[in-house]
């Protein structure tokens, strides 16, 4: 059975994105309806999947990590408004039965993502 898991990297200090607010939407249409919302754990992943059983199906969705309110609680002095506050990902499930996984690479001022396996 199919599931949707993700983890945080902190490029800027080369570790584990921990205590990082990951909310997890899905979209119909132009609403977004809250499926999931949980902190990462000291490795930067979410102690549970985000979705499977079932609640996984097939559609868009999006994840937002609250990373401004990780660098500020870091003690990283970020100019207001922030440059990245809450990164918004948006990304299709196509195949119910299949493995999601949906890493980030942050820094205060970029990121990148990925499928993962």
């Amino acid at each position: 059975m199919g599931r949707l898991t993700t983890h945080v990297l902190d490029a800027a200090h080369g570790c584990p994105g921990s205590a990082i607010k990951v909310e997890l939407y899905r979209v119909e249409g132009a609403q977004l309806e809250l499926v999931a919302s949980t902190l990462t754990n000291s490795d930067g992943r979410c102690d549970a999947p985000l979705l499977q059983g079932d609640d996984y199906r097939s559609g868009v969705y999006q994840l937002h990590f609250h990373a401004g309110d990780y660098y500020r609680a870091r003690g990283v002095q970020l100019p207001q408004p922030a440059f990245l506050d809450v990164v918004v990902l948006r990304f299709g499930i196509s195949a119910e039965q299949d493995h999601y996984h949906v890493p980030l690479l942050i820094s205060p001022y970029s990121y990148s993502t990925y499928r993962g396996s």
